[in-house]
């Protein structure tokens, strides 16, 4: 490999705002922001919008919403029962 090439892969902390959720793992993200961790150390900090505490997928509260009726306009144009 060459050198100085790669960017850092070093300590980061992942904080999901919405489900009040932050998670420490490694990554080669960039970010100004930096946050004080539960072992005294300082951390560069990402802010995320959705993570495993938040996402319906995880959290097991996954909706199916038909709203536009487009399953009903479907079968309809298609004479689907």
């Amino acid at each position: 490999m060459r050198n100085r090439i790669h960017p850092e892969y070093r300590p980061v902390v992942f904080r999901d705002r919405g489900a009040d959720y932050a998670f420490l793992t490694r990554s080669t993200a960039e970010t100004d922001r930096t946050i004080e961790w539960t072992d005294g150390r300082t951390y560069p900090l990402v802010d995320v919008d959705v993570s495993s505490a938040s996402h319906p997928f995880y959290t097991g509260r996954q909706q199916v919403l038909d709203t536009t009726g487009a399953v009903e306009r479907f079968n309809r144009r298609y004479n689907r029962s």
